[in-house]
């Protein structure tokens, strides 16, 4: 921090600062999460919640509750929260949290040009989009009536535009190469935001840079693994690599001409992570790799 910035710290940040940690005092504690698990019917579990900043999370919802109804009030706490912090925030961390919401748009664009191939109304694919990944600009997509309107749409009027532009031409948007480009937009947005939180230095940097790191490895194994059996070329799937990470550049490099699951597992050997992941799905018949990951990341992030 620049000389003096402490003593200036609570100007532009200090508000925001408090309202973070109000909504961290109020994540579940393991306790709860043990109280959780004891409960044996939905209405256990709205009961349970009382004691916790989630009381009137479930209050003025009818019996019998539904899975769902719990499922979009937690998103809508969570969308609340972070719209929160973001309308309060300055530079940079304004730009820091709209890169929060970039996984959102690719896969909410995604799922409107998928809609668009099956001939579905824009409008209403738009009310399946998860809310982080809205944006102002949105309602001016609902004109595009095909994958190519669309997509001149999105390279025009979209805070995804230069990952489309740069990456996904008009000649790739088609139904077969749906998961192509999604991937494409993937490696560019983490490239991105690697590069920008590393610019910013200090402690957002090398906390930052070892979670994009996991995220570029995981995809890296995830992109290889699926491509088996496809008809995905070696310098397509390497393609989609991206160009940091734990296992970059050797890693990737091999991935890039593993042919079978026995041949990730080898490569991924030297990588202790990794190797005690794969360990760890292979050794549980109730556990996938991306299981795995998917708690790895979670322990991570606390």
């Amino acid at each position: 921090m620049a000389p003096g910035g402490m003593l200036l710290f609570n100007t532009d940040d200090g508000y925001l600062e408090a309202i973070i940690r109000g909504f961290r005092a109020g994540i579940l504690t393991s306790a709860d999460y043990a109280n959780l698990c004891q409960c044996e019917t939905l209405e256990d579990f709205r009961m349970q919640l009382t004691a916790t900043d989630y009381g009137n999370f479930l209050q003025n919802e009818p019996s019998p509750l539904a899975t769902t109804t719990i499922q979009e009030h937690a998103r809508k706490k969570l969308v609340d929260e972070f719209r929160a912090i973001s309308t309060q925030a300055t530079e940079p961390l304004a730009t820091f949290l709209d890169y929060l919401t970039y996984p959102y748009m690719i896969d909410n664009l995604i799922l409107l040009i998928t809609g668009t191939f099956k001939e579905k109304d824009i409008s209403e694919l738009i009310d399946k989009c998860h809310p982080l990944g809205l944006f102002d600009s949105m309602a001016s997509l609902c004109i595009a009536t095909t994958p190519e309107e669309l997509y001149r749409e999105i390279v025009v009027d979209t805070p995804l535009a230069p990952y489309f532009a740069e990456c996904v031409s008009l000649d790739d948007l088609t139904a077969l190469n749906i998961e192509i480009i999604r991937n494409t937009l993937y490696k560019a947005y983490l490239e991105d935001f690697h590069q920008y939180c590393q610019k910013l230095g200090g402690a957002t940097a090398e906390l930052m840079g070892l979670l994009l790191q996991f995220e570029a490895d995981r995809r890296a194994i995830n992109i290889t693994m699926h491509s088996f059996g496809t008809s995905l070329s070696k310098l397509e799937r390497e393609s989609l690599y991206c160009s940091f990470g734990e296992l970059y550049p050797e890693g990737i490099m091999r991935l890039a001409r593993a042919d079978d699951r026995s041949s990730v597992a080898s490569i991924i050997e030297p990588y202790g992570t990794y190797r005690r992941l794969w360990s760890a799905a292979m050794d549980n018949p109730d556990k996938n790799l991306e299981d795995a990951f998917f708690e790895y990341e979670v322990r991570f992030s606390k």
